[in-house]
């Protein structure tokens, strides 16, 4: 003890040595509690996660089934109108057939049935047509989200988990028809709640009002028994707390329940021996960085002991520069000792930082094209290239502040195909696609590049034209017009004459914000619709 360097040695050693022990000792009294605590937040968060995707779930199938509800057929066949004028009248067999080919289109719906306003059966795409109650509330608790008439079951007859969901049919008045109950295969939601779970090792379930395990993101929940009554009723009476219990598995399990809007339970558990084994883990990992850490630091202090305050004054001048940002930053020392190697050591650190550093770079400058690449997709209309009714609500959104800040007018053409309907009949749906995806490059063509075209939803588009005169707006609609009347216009349907009618609007005082836009445009096209429609209609 009478060098510098032993003093320094041994000081270093208790300075590291005494501390570490006792806060070990310390956090070792403490760490199962906060594991647990730990676990409890994870399961927590994971079962709510894992509820909120699987009504997010339920709420886009409510979203298909209403699209669906609008069809003419559906509606036509309820109210006993004809499709168009001198056809015959829809009947049940034909009713049956279209809900067979839109429910083989549509993945997770198992099942589709019409059923008239007093809830009879009228057509399903089912030989036997799974039983479905209306509630008494019909159709006001449906009208904007739709109704689980058949809460998550065990389907025995189609070997899957299933649900019910009806939503209401309106006639063109708003008056109820009728309904549309579609049976939807929750086995569907499996990935979606493996995304929700991530790479955590706990394991999601959704159970019915039985306790049977309908879904889970390890699979196989139609082969595992049902949850014992007292746990499934201790998992209810403490929703959002975590409840120790024997699982489906028979295994000691923590576990975390939440309640959804749909009427099922969603569970998120994780075996008690994981858990104790990651517990483990952490307390080996806590003796490899104590017993690392001595080493650094005897063998920091055996350097610190030798007299080489020049080099070592190089080498804190040289980790300051990195860590101020400088990587550019070289030290030559070719002696073998400990300052050698510590000063190999540090250029490698700094070369493996620049190489990391430009690996960055180039992780970043394709994460900013992906993002580019998301943020095209997430406003382009995948038929027809292009923007999309988000996208639009935007552009109108910006226009008409522009309108209102500085009074820059624009226009609005909203462009309807008058007989896709009969072209999809007569030719296919692919016909119907090429009219569609003719007229949008065609509008494209039409426009500046000031001007912006989106497709609005279905054979709608709206052409946003800004600071042209009203009577511009009309010559453009009428020059579409004449476009797709010609014989060159309609690809695979060009035998069957193609027409459009038109809506032209442009802002005006008094208007108060962008949909009231909309609302005259849309009226515009519906007067020219109702006039026979392959015509151009105003609405100052």
């Amino acid at each position: 003890m009478k060098s510098i360097r032993s003093n320094i040695l041994a000081f270093a050693i208790l300075a590291t040595l005494v501390p570490s022990v006792g806060l070990g000792l310390m956090s070792f009294v403490g760490y199962q509690d906060v594991i647990n605590r730990n676990v409890d937040y994870e399961l927590r968060a994971l079962a709510k996660d894992a509820g909120a995707e699987l009504a997010l779930w339920v709420r886009e199938r409510a979203y298909d089934l209403r699209t669906l509800s609008t069809a003419s057929t559906l509606v036509e066949g309820l109210t006993g109108g004809a499709p168009r004028p001198g056809a015959a009248r829809i009947g049940e067999a034909e009713l049956a057939l279209y809900l067979r080919s839109v429910q083989k289109k549509l993945d997770p719906l198992l099942e589709l049935t019409l059923r008239d306003s007093d809830g009879r059966v009228v057509a399903s795409s089912a030989q036997t047509p799974s039983p479905a109650d209306l509630p008494s509330t019909w159709p006001a608790t449906a009208l904007s989200t739709g109704a689980v008439v058949v809460p998550p079951h065990w389907n025995d007859a189609l070997a899957t988990p299933t649900m019910a969901i009806a939503v209401p049919v309106l006639s063109l008045r708003n008056e109820l028809v009728g309904a549309l109950v579609g049976v939807v295969d929750l086995r569907s939601t499996e990935p979606r709640l493996r995304a929700s779970v991530g790479g955590s090792p706990a394991e999601v379930v959704v159970l019915a009002k039985d306790g049977t395990p309908l879904v889970s993101t390890r699979g196989a929940a139609g082969t595992l028994p049902m949850l014992s009554a007292d746990a499934l009723q201790r998992l209810r009476n403490d929703l959002g707390a975590p409840v120790a219990y024997r699982n489906f598995r028979d295994q000691e399990v923590l576990g975390v329940a939440v309640a959804t809007s749909v009427p099922a339970l969603v569970v998120a558990e994780r075996e008690h021996a994981e858990v104790f084994g990651a517990w483990l883990d952490h307390v080996r990992t806590y003796l490899i960085l104590v017993t690392a850490l001595m080493l650094i630091v005897t063998l920091v202090a055996y350097w610190l002991g030798r007299a080489i305050a020049t080099p070592l004054g190089a080498l804190t001048s040289a980790a300051n520069r990195v860590a101020a940002g400088d990587l550019g930053v070289t030290l030559q020392d070719a002696s073998q000792d400990e300052l050698g190697q510590l000063t190999h050591a540090f250029t490698s650190m700094t070369e493996r930082l620049r190489a990391s550093q430009r690996e960055i770079e180039a992780a970043n400058q394709a994460l900013r094209a992906q993002n580019d690449e998301l943020e095209t997709l997430a406003t382009t209309d995948s038929l027809t290239g292009l923007f999309n009714r988000k996208k639009l609500e935007a552009i109108l959104h910006e226009r008409f502040a522009a309108w209102t800040r500085d009074g820059t007018p624009f226009a609005l053409l909203m462009v309807e195909i008058d007989n896709l309907e009969r072209i999809n009949a007569d030719f296919g749906m692919p016909a119907g696609d090429e009219v569609l995806v003719t007229l949008a490059a065609m509008l494209r063509q039409s426009v500046t590049t000031e001007d912006s075209v989106a497709r609005f939803g279905g054979d709608r588009f709206v052409v946003v034209a800004s600071g042209i005169p009203f009577d511009a707006a009309m010559d453009m609609g009428e020059r579409i017009r004449r476009l797709v009347e010609s014989p060159e216009f309609g690809g695979a349907a060009r035998t069957m004459r193609t027409t459009v009618s038109v809506g032209v609007v442009q802002t005006r005082e008094g208007d108060a914000d962008a949909a009231g836009v909309m609302f005259r445009a849309d009226h515009a096209l519906h007067e020219a619709r109702r006039a026979g429609g392959n015509r151009v209609q105003s609405a100052m």
